[in-house]
């Protein structure tokens, strides 16, 4: 079970970093082939891709450690309708 939510963990990184570069950096794809604009729209997609890329990455390592620092705190103990 571990190891599936590792796994979890590294695939929800993985989108979250390949996603919005892959996305916007489309968007000014087709923006300039759409509209006929210049390759500013492209390195503006590129540059806003890889912002948006670099904050989920932070967010996403923030919240794993995070719940590493959780699962390092002693638990309290049950109380007496808590156990079974």
């Amino acid at each position: 079970m571990k190891d599936l939510n590792l796994l979890v963990w590294i695939t929800q990184l993985g989108m979250t970093v390949a996603a919005p570069l892959a996305g916007f950096t489309l968007l000014g794809l087709w923006l300039r082939n759409r509209f006929g604009m210049g390759k500013w729209v492209v390195i503006a997609g590129c540059v806003i891709g890889l912002i948006s890329a670099v904050s989920g990455l932070r967010s996403t390592l923030k919240m794993l450690g995070d719940m590493e620092a959780r699962k390092d705190k002693p638990h309290p103990p049950a109380s007496f309708n808590q156990h079974e």
